[in-house]
């Protein structure tokens, strides 16, 4: 797109100005920070700069998903390898989700506070580090402690992920918020998929005697996506418009609207800015969380991640010990098994929620998808140790659950923490929501080999309550992030104005 120069005295309309009318023809003068949150919400035509920022995004969340899923068939061998009870196994797999929790919660501040392309920038090295010193441990002890390295990532990166799927899409049309927020879930799953293929590989061509340190390369493996994103973010990464307004950079983030979004941005003579801004974040951030505006969508928001959650860890995480295990099948069963399910129905149901979530909204994709996820578990309880044909019956369940969770609530968990607050606030927001999930991650974890081993097939009948839960939760509260403007809730306060009033 070409922009047209700017001449002094032009009558150049304002973006707030032009909101309601749509993206004007010609350019549009920036002000102030609510000029630039206009502008894009209301943006139309191609933005091939936004786009590229889009896929590091999820080039993002890919490696989040590899690092979280990448144990998940190897933890049988490092049972055997490290001679592991039922809890140290549970420890090792809930590892990750320690580090998350110290992750999220100082990335989410971080990434609201120093911005978002300083914290893209350095999570990747904590995966290349994590994914390396795992592949490698010696013990349980050192697989832990580079399992946490390997979750500070992961938690850094899941905020400030989801803040640029937010802020460099459009509120509404095609590729709009929401839509952009949900396509985490079919890159989530596809990443696992990818972790499953490069097991399928390395099952088939490793010498037998190889074969108990097969989860060893799978590990390290994550070491080379990470190091690919981190050279590429490089070049095509820039900061948050949106973000670079509220601090006060309108210069920057006219910039960017220009070179990233195609956007005929103008900006205003200095002397005509508005410099009211948001408060930066500070620690009563995660206050405002609970305030009166947003305390109802803080809490839908925890629900659907903490009961989706649950159910996903025990079923998705426990994919191959449930087939192995309570299934009884072998480990190429287990494995194309695993495949399948992930790359058939998590991704394809992760597609098919991105292409209806416009339509239909988060609410009514995360309360369809609580009650099939009940009904498919309350079913695999019901059939107990599953016999020939009834094997592949419970395997489809399995897939059904997957593929209503990518679809639904585990999809929407992401929009409902990410959409239901301002730029001002989102980071805070994601990153409080990603440390509460991921503390029941780690109980559910650490719980779920302890119940399978006691209960067998009976485990899934206490599973069923967090999808139950998780649809009572979201057919009580009307909330629905899907459309909403929450930009232009962001309080401004008039910085120089305070400032005078003070003197």
């Amino acid at each position: 797109m070409t922009s047209t120069p700017f001449q002094p005295g032009a009558a150049v309309p304002a973006a707030a100005d032009t909101a309601s009318k749509g993206t004007p023809a010609g350019p549009v003068l920036i002000r102030s920070a609510r000029d630039v949150a206009s502008a894009l919400a209301h943006q139309q035509g191609p933005q091939k700069g936004a786009f590229a920022v889009v896929v590091l995004a999820l080039g993002g969340i890919f490696m989040d998903a590899y690092d979280f899923s990448s144990l998940a068939f190897g933890i049988t061998q490092i049972r055997q390898q490290f001679g592991l009870d039922g809890f140290m196994v549970g420890l090792v797999n809930a590892s990750i989700f320690l580090g998350a929790v110290i992750g999220a919660l100082g990335g989410g501040y971080l990434v609201d506070r120093f911005g978002r392309y300083r914290l893209f920038m350095a999570d990747m090295v904590f995966f290349v580090v994590a994914a390396l010193g795992c592949a490698v441990a010696p013990n349980e002890w050192w697989l832990i402690f580079f399992r946490v390295i390997m979750g500070i990532g992961v938690g850094l990166d899941l905020p400030v992920a989801m803040a640029f799927l937010a802020e460099f899409s459009r509120l509404r049309g095609k590729g709009n918020r929401t839509q952009r927020v949900n396509s985490w879930s079919p890159a989530w799953y596809a990443a696992t998929g990818v972790g499953y293929l490069i097991v399928l590989v390395l099952f088939l061509s490793l010498p037998a005697e190889q074969s108990g340190h097969l989860w060893r390369f799978v590990v390290g493996f994550g070491a080379v996506p990470a190091l690919v994103v981190l050279l590429v973010r490089r070049r095509y990464l820039a900061e948050s418009p949106q973000w670079l307004a509220n601090q006060g950079d309108l210069v920057g983030a006219v910039d960017i609207l220009r070179t990233k979004h195609s956007m005929d941005a103008v900006l205003a003579p200095r002397e005509q800015w508005d410099t009211a801004k948001p408060a930066k974040a500070s620690r009563r951030s995660f206050a405002v969380l609970f305030s009166r505006r947003y305390r109802i969508r803080t809490l839908v928001a925890l629900a659907v991640s903490v009961f989706s959650t649950f159910g996903y860890n025990a079923v998705a995480y426990g994919t191959p010990l449930i087939i192995s295990t309570l299934f009884k099948q072998g480990p190429l069963v287990t494995i194309l098994s695993s495949l399948v399910i992930n790359f058939g129905f998590g991704v394809g149901g992760g597609l098919v929620g991105v292409s209806l979530v416009s339509k239909w909204g988060s609410r009514k994709l995360a309360l369809v998808g609580f009650v099939v996820q009940a009904v498919s578990l309350l079913v695999l309880a019901a059939l107990g140790i599953p016999g020939g044909v009834l094997i592949v019956f419970a395997v489809l369940m399995l897939a059904m659950f997957i593929f209503f969770q990518a679809f639904g609530p585990g999809a929407q968990l992401m929009s409902y923490a990410t959409l239901s607050y301002p730029t001002s606030l989102r980071g805070v927001g994601v990153g409080f929501n990603q440390a509460v999930l991921r503390a029941f991650s780690i109980v559910s974890l650490i719980a779920f080999p302890v119940l399978a081993a006691a209960l067998g097939t009976n485990v899934f009948w206490i599973i069923a309550l967090a999808p139950l839960l998780g649809a009572l939760s979201v057919a009580l509260v009307k909330w629905d992030p899907t459309g909403q403007d929450v930009d232009a809730e962001d309080t401004y306060d008039d910085v120089e104005a305070s400032a005078a009033a003070r003197a």
